[in-house]
Order: structure tokens, then sequence, then C-alpha cells
């Protein structure tokens, strides 16, 4: 094949030319534009027809199969396609696989170089054997990013030793409707939690010299009625002040090497072909010099769902103009139709040599294009869930666990000798249920169905009855199902009351099951029009509670439901609630253990728990018209607000001290002491708020600005000290600049974000104008919180910029 002109000088004047080493620049140099378009392609192993993404079948029906793999890569390939997570296979015979497919790139294509290897890895590397974490909604849950940190390097590590490069991970969208089937691969709903846990969680995987993939950019959560794909309405001020701001941090904070795009349109242009957010958001402003890759089948999905382009290869030219360098999973729209657009002078080539350099420099940086690359030897015994990642895993989930509410049932047997215990629910005894949509159990093996999960994982009715102590007897334990997770079927709820009705406590265990596209009740595809509890889990739960038998009630969730009823409603109710965000392969240990008092509960909601599923879309940064008021018969007041969270212990907030003023580019100090007053050794999760009293543009009555975890033991006091930039109070003003805005600001610690100790701002009255007879309010979360200081930040206004600090710092000492 005749050889095309070497980079063509173009690419210079193109937006965001990359700056390449020389032996980027002399390879590119060297290709063909066949060899060009190959390295801006995966290629899917072994998909057969396990169906793992949207519109899989039908986007990949042209894919060869692997016996075909010299053919389909004689002009290189750029990735190939979880080579580990499509099927069952066995780690060390897939690495030995690997190596030599490798070898076989080197060997036989002309430049000889190999494929870089993704996976997805959202709750751990999603192949056979590996470890489950905890969903990310359970990091946030954690809010302790120094654990996700941990978690990402262990993962990270993992992929290192098979051979991996990249992985698709972590989730940046932040939570605005709960409806959404793909909540449980948030962090949570409020930008900063997201941006900091998601940005330890990058720095942790690339630690390990692997790259994070942040995903998806941009505005991907906000889909009109949590209704996947579906187009985005959001507002410029919105996408740059909740949207924008994780994904800055994880590029400037965490150096993320990688970012993945949004299906979604926003206001009616795909982000697929959006050069404004795609290269100048990402690349101009924020400085990203990194690969942007398509979520899968997105460039093809430009002509097939968007409907804005014509063929693929019009899709192709959209993508790759607006700045998507590599197409995953296959070659659909990159190859054949890309290269008729260039050869018929409809793309300049010069935007296929600049998405080459990036994908290039990508290998470089990994040590694919080095001479000794594949030299070595292949794993030949490979642990993918050692000892190490087993104790991360229930740490972590032991963390993320939050007690919504305990009359005092729990721990178990510290208030009566418990003889008999029934473990009732359809989630009390799958390991299913402690695993999110990405884990590789309920994202892969649903489709190999004779293949076990390979993996230890405890289910909570398994991990209960070896979780009481040497002090005291065993109890013994009655199993009951009650009910399935999505059918009404009651038939089963009988034979639980009859196993509640002579035990002295009842442990129910609801939630979801996680899937994908309509197999299940919640993940990708899985989006709900209802926040109730599905099938016939709430008839099951208050059955059991109308024995009398004190009913703990888990929550094994991957988005949070309205079940005030089981928190507030009338009696009978469950006396005690914990809710577990899909809580991983050692979640049912970590339940086990918070149950039986080993274990105080630390974890603190990540996203508000809805009172009614008919008050959304709504999350806590809500301004005063967000929440109740005269002018609306509605109330949206959550059941338990973002970052409640009770314990078996007390504690008290004093000594509030703020800074009284501080210049609008500067950084305020923030200090408290955090007294533990109860008899019991504990975590709290201490949290600074701020509330904007006058600005240019309507803010939330209640924003976090920091928070950190505090250790301590019963009777201790501690200390501890927030220096906080002002970039946290920062906010787009009515040009869509992110400004610092002068004037005063309200700053108060409180044990979540209601919390308050002179009460929350509220539209109460309408000074007579309008007197709503029909509004009923609900009656505040309880909470302990500091009095509030006002800091005065000084003029003039600071406009934001990426040298900017985002991140506030904790230091905490014995007071």
């Amino acid at each position: 094949m005749k050889e095309l002109d070497p980079v063509s000088t173009s690419v210079h004047e193109l937006p965001a030319a990359p700056e390449t080493s020389a032996r980027v620049r002399d390879l590119v140099g060297r290709m063909t534009l066949e060899e060009k378009l190959a390295q801006l392609v995966g290629y899917w192993l072994d998909q057969g027809g396990n169906v793992v993404a949207p519109m899989q079948s039908e986007m990949a029906a042209g894919q060869r199969g692997s016996g075909e793999l010299a053919e389909a890569t004689r002009d290189g390939i750029g990735h190939y396609t979880r080579v580990y997570g499509t099927r069952p296979v066995e780690p060390a015979e897939r690495a030995a696989w690997l190596w030599a497919e490798q070898r076989r790139l080197q060997r036989e294509t002309r430049l000889g170089i190999p494929a870089l290897v993704h996976e997805e890895v959202l709750t751990g590397l999603a192949a056979w054997k590996a470890t489950t974490f905890p969903t990310p909604l359970a990091w946030g849950a954690s809010f302790d990013p120094d654990l996700v940190r941990e978690v990402g390097a262990a993962i990270g590590t993992s992929m290192a030793t098979l051979g991996i490069h990249q992985g698709l991970a972590p989730v940046m969208d932040v939570v605005r409707d709960p409806r959404w089937g793909r909540v449980d691969e948030c962090i949570g709903e409020d930008p900063y939690l997201v941006g900091t846990v998601g940005t330890a969680f990058v720095q942790g995987l690339q630690s390990a010299g692997v790259h994070a993939t942040l995903k998806h950019f941009l505005g991907y959560s906000g889909s009109v009625a949590g209704r996947n794909h579906a187009p985005v309405h959001a507002g410029p001020r919105e996408i740059a002040d909740v949207f924008l701001p994780p994904f800055e941090m994880a590029l400037l904070d965490g150096g993320a090497r990688s970012v993945m795009n949004s299906y979604t349109d926003i206001d009616g242009v795909p982000v697929a072909a959006n050069a404004d957010l795609l290269t100048g958001l990402l690349r101009e402003r924020l400085g990203f010099t990194g690969v942007v890759v398509a979520d899968y089948f997105a460039v093809s999905f430009l002509q097939v769902m968007h409907a804005v382009a014509a063929d693929r290869g019009q899709a192709a030219a959209l993508a790759l103009t607006a700045g998507i360098d590599v197409e995953l999973p296959t070659g659909d729209a990159y190859l054949a139709p890309l290269a008729a657009e260039v050869r018929a002078g409809r793309v300049d080539e010069a935007y296929v040599d600049r998405a080459v350099l990036r994908a290039l420099a990508q290998k470089e940086a990994l040590g694919l294009l080095d001479p000794g690359a594949y030299a070595d030897e292949p794993p030949t015994a490979i642990d993918l869930d050692p000892a190490g990642h087993q104790e991360l895993a229930r740490r972590l989930a032991q963390r993320s666990i939050v007690l919504l509410s305990n009359d005092g049932v729990l721990p178990l047997g510290r208030r009566a000798p418990i003889r008999r215990v029934a473990v009732i629910g359809p989630n009390a005894d799958r390991t299913d249920a402690l695993q999110g949509c990405y884990s590789f159990a309920n994202h892969v093996l649903p489709g190999f169905p004779g293949y076990p999960a390979g993996i230890a994982i405890p289910t909570v009715s398994e991990a209960l009855r070896d979780a009481f102590g040497p002090e005291a007897p065993t109890p013994e334990f009655v199993v009951a199902h009650g009910c399935d997770v999505e059918d009404g079927d009651t038939r089963g709820i009988p034979a639980a009351v009859a196993a509640a009705a002579g035990a002295d406590v009842a442990v129910v265990v609801v939630g979801d099951q996680a899937g994908l596209f309509g197999r299940g009740t919640v993940g990708e595809g899985n989006d709900t029009q209802s926040l109730e509890l599905p099938g016939a889990q709430r008839a099951l739960v208050e059955a059991v509670a109308a024995t009398g038998t004190p009913v703990v009630m888990v929550l094994l969730t991957g988005r949070p439901y309205a079940v005030g009823w089981a928190l507030d409603g009338p009696r009978p109710r469950p006396a005690a609630v914990l809710q577990a965000f899909f809580p991983g392969e050692g979640g049912g240990l970590a339940i086990a253990d918070v149950l039986t008092g080993a274990v105080n509960p630390s974890g603190r909601l990540p996203v508000s728990l809805p009172r009614t599923g008919d008050a959304q879309p709504y999350t806590y940064l809500q301004p005063l018209l967000g929440g109740p008021s005269e002018v609306t018969a509605t109330d949206p007041t959550p059941a338990r607000p973002f970052g409640f969270g009770l314990s078996y212990t007390q504690v008290a907030y004093s000594d509030l001290r703020v800074d009284a003023e501080v210049p609008a580019d500067g950084a305020f100090c923030v200090e408290v002491t955090v007294t533990n007053t109860g008899a019991v050794d504990g975590s709290e999760v201490v949290q600074v708020y701020g509330h904007d009293l006058l600005a240019s543009v309507v803010r939330p009555v209640s924003q976090l600005l920091a928070y950190a975890r505090v250790e301590l033991a019963a009777g201790q006091s501690r200390r501890v000290r927030f220096t906080i930039p002002t970039t946290r109070l920062a906010f787009s003003d009515r040009r869509v600049v992110r400004i610092v805005e002068p004037g005063d600001v309200e700053v108060w610690v409180g044990s979540h974000s209601a919390a308050s100790a002179s009460g929350m701002p509220s539209v109460s009255q309408t000074n007579g104008a309008i007197n709503n007879v029909g509004l009923s309010v609900a009656e505040p979360v309880p909470g302990t919180a500091t009095p509030r200081a006002v800091l005065t930040v000084l003029g003039p206004a600071h406009e934001v910029t990426t040298a900017d600090a985002r991140q506030a710092r904790a230091e905490v000492r014995d007071a």
C-alpha cells in the first residue's frame, strides 16, 4: 500500500495540537492512513452473545471472530477491548495468551506497536476471580478518600500484573435524579464529594503505572426524568458549577490520563460531536493533554440514535473533529468510513494525525513503544483476590454502611440476650445482591450461568451466623425468603411472618438486583419511574414488623429509595434501618460487623434519601425556592438529608472559630472541637457547610465546603482545623465566569446538610400575599450543629483559574 505524506503541518494549526516526542512523531510520519486509523480503534475479543453495552449486538455485527485476528490487525490496532472481562477466563492462561499476542503484533505488523488493553474497573477489576469492591456510591458514603485511594491502588496493581493498561473508571457524574439506573456507579450528589473521592481513586489507580478514565464527560447524569441517554437540558451555569468541578479536580489534582464522553446531548448537541466541550473546555481551558475515548458505540450513535449524521463516515467526522481520539469498543466508524471521508477531502487528515499523536503518546507513556516491551515472561501464578484486597473490601464496606434509624435494638444482644434470629428477605442469602452493576458477577456472569463467582462472598445470612462473639452463645438462626426482589408475588410472606414470630429479632434484607438493560432493578439501562422498594418488599417488611418482633431492615441497594415509612411512619415499623449501597464481596461480613457491634457505623448518606419519588429530581443543593414554601403545596424535604448517618455513640461540636475575613483569592480557616460524649469508640465525619447570604445569582441554602473523618475514643475530644480555599465559595456569575464574590457567608459545622443550631433558611411566609392552606412541611431531621459564624469575603471579585487550589485541608490534633 502506498504510504501517505508525513504528518501534516496543518496539525499544528488545529485546536489543542498535541506536543509529543520525536519518537512518536517519527512513527506517525511513517504511517499509512490505514495504519493511523488502526491506532484509533479497539477490537473486541470473544464478545459472543453476552450484552454488556447499549445496542451491542447491532453495533458489533460486523466484528470478525477471534480466529481472524491476524487479518483484523494487519495494520496494527489501538486497543484490545476487555481481554479479561468479556467472559470467564483463567487469569494465568489469558495472560499467557496476551503476552504471545502482543509479541505477534510486534513481530508481524509493519510498525510493531503493541495494543493498549482496557478493562472495566468500577467495582474492582471486572475479571473472573478478581476482588469485588463496594460500588462507587459506597465510596461516597464512606467519606474516606484515603481509603478509596488504597482501593484504587489495589485495583491498579492487579491490572498491571495482567498487562492491562487502562481502566474505565471512575464515574465522575454528579447524581441529579435517583430514578436514573446508573446512580450506583456514581459517588454522590455533591460535586465536592464526587471530586475529592474520585480524584483519590485516580491517584491510587495511576500509582500502579496504569491510566484511569474519567467518565462521562459531561452532564450525563442530568438526563431528563432520570432516563438513560435522554436529553440533558442543563443550563451553562449548572454545567459549570455542578457537573464540571469533579472532572476539573480529577484532571488537575489527580492527573487523570484519559476521559470518556457522555452519550447524551446537551441542549440539542450530542456531547460526542461537541467541540466546545471536548476541545474548547476540556483541552484549551483545563489543559488536558491525554486521550479522549468514545463510550462504547457513541460515535455510531451520532447516526443511529442522535440522527445528526447520515452515515458512519459523517459520524466519524463529527466525533473526530470534536475531539474524540479513539473509537471504542470497535472500529465501526473510524476505519473504512473515516478513510473514505479523508480520501474524499471531506475530513482533513490533520485531525487524524492529531488523534494518532495523542494515542501513541499514551502508549509511549505506558511503555508500549519501548524495545523491551513484553520481553519479560507473563505471570504464571496470579491471585486476583488476595487477603489484602479482601481486607480492603471489607474495611471500605464497613465505613460505607449508614445507620438510618435505631431505637436501641442495635447492636444485637446489647439490650437483651438474643436466642433466635430470623433472617428474612430476598437479599438475605444472595451473593449477587451485594454487588454492583459493573461487578463481574452482575455484568458478565449472567451470560455464563455454568460458572461460579470464583471468589468467596459470604451473604448477610452466612456472615451473621459467624458474627457473634464467644462471650455469648450463638443464637439459633431461621431463614425465610419472603418474596423476590422484582415481582409482586406475596405467597412467601406468611412463612416469613411465622419465622419472625418465634424469633427475638428479625433481620429483613431487602433492596435491589443490579443488572443491565432490563435485567435487574438498578444499573445501566435500569431506570425507574418509582422510588418505592421494588416488588412486594415493602409488604414483606410491614408484615414482619406487624408480628411485634423487633425488625432490623437492611437495605442492599444501588439507589436511595423512599423508605420514610420505615423510618418515621406509624408503628409498627422497623426498630432499626441500615443502608448499604452494594458493599461488595466483604459486604455481608461488614453488615454483620455493624449489626453485632464489632464495628460502630460511620457511613454518611452521599445522596438525599427521598420522602417520595414524586418530588424528583431533588438534591440538597437547593436555593430557598427549591424547598417547601407558601408558593407550592408540595414538600421535597428528604426523609434523611445528604450527609446523615447515626452511630452507636454520641458526638458534640463546640468552640467553632472561623476567620472573620478573607480576600477573595485566599483561604480561610475553620476550627472546631469534636467530642465523643458516649461510651463507644467511633469515627465522626465532620462536615463544614456554608451559605452565601447575598449573591448576584441564586445560591443554595447549604453547601458542603469541607469534610474530614476523625477517629474518637470514648470520651475523647479532638480539635479539627480546616484550611479552605475561597474557590469552595465560587460560582458562575451572570457572564458564566466562575468567580469568588465579595460579601458575607455563613459558615458552620453540622452532622448533616440540614443540621443547624439556628434553623435552616426557608420561605415560610410571603407577608400575607399568599396563604397556602394545603402546605404540609416535614419535621426537621434531628442533627448536631454549631452556631453559625459569618465570614466576610473581601473584594474585588476573583476570577477562578486552573492555578487556584480546589481542595480543603484538614489537620486533627488532640484537644
